[in-house]
């Protein structure tokens, strides 16, 4: 029960790596709410989640600043604090740079950095009044080195390592630890639209475990388990770091 008594707000709750740091979450004794932007899918989790413990779901979209600071309003409603931001919610777009539309790349930069920027902006002042807090930011490989083929997703996940660096300095005198984790392909709906997209599954999969040093790609729970770590007391002395659950991908 590494969590016991903490609240824990976790953006793109609904499935994949949300998903399962919700379900861990819950099961180290956090009180987790969840956020997203399709209210079925919300309302799915939260059914499949109930049986660990508190959850609830707020929809909204981080991209959208009302929708930022309605998710952290209703957390500090339901619970009173927040212990642990997790920033999650993310999209992918894999096109080279010529072929991308402005709009393509407006919203991958609007979903998964300003989405950060925005839930982070409005979750700080809480956690200073309360005496201190813990942001994890999910980040990628992408976010560490190039990527081919995804340039607006390779400079979204940069510029958030980076950032979650900056926050530590900015939040360490207010007890706010800031990190960063940085998973290779894991195993999400995500990751099978992709490959249903590539028109051939099998092989598409076949080729991204064969990408990673240690000859798979990685699970969502591999990922939750490393969030849980930054997310705990057991690393009450990292801040600013970024943690790799990559597969041997960024040590190539």
């Amino acid at each position: 029960m590494k969590l016991l008594g903490k609240v824990a707000l976790i953006t793109g709750g609904s499935d994949g790596l949300g998903y399962a740091t919700a379900e861990l979450f819950l099961r180290e004794g956090a009180k987790v709410v969840i956020s997203g932007r399709r209210p079925a899918k919300g309302s799915e989790a939260v059914k499949r989640l109930r049986k660990y413990g508190d959850i609830a779901f707020v929809r909204g979209d981080v991209s959208i600043a009302a929708d930022a600071k309605k998710m952290v309003d209703r957390t500090i409603n339901m619970h009173g604090r927040i212990d642990i931001l997790f920033n999650n919610a993310g999209i992918y777009i894999g096109k080279p740079v010529e072929d991308m539309t402005e709009d393509e790349w407006d919203q991958v930069i609007d979903i998964n950095l300003k989405g950060t920027f925005l839930v982070t902006k409005f979750t700080i002042p809480h956690m200073k009044q309360q005496g201190g807090g813990v942001i994890v930011n999910n980040s990628s490989d992408a976010g560490l080195i190039g990527n081919r083929s995804c340039p607006a997703y390779c400079a979204s996940k940069g510029a958030i390592t980076v950032m979650t660096k900056a926050l530590a300095l900015d939040c360490a005198h207010d007890n706010i630890r800031v990190n960063s984790v940085h998973p290779a392909t894991v195993d999400t709906e995500m990751l099978a639209r992709e490959a249903r997209a590539s028109g051939n599954r099998r092989e598409y999969l076949r080729k991204e475990n064969e990408r990673h040093p240690i000859g798979r790609i990685g699970r969502p729970e591999e990922v939750a388990r490393a969030v849980l770590f930054l997310a705990s007391d057991e690393s009450s002395f990292v801040t600013g770091a970024s943690l790799s659950v990559d597969g041997g991908m960024t040590a190539q």
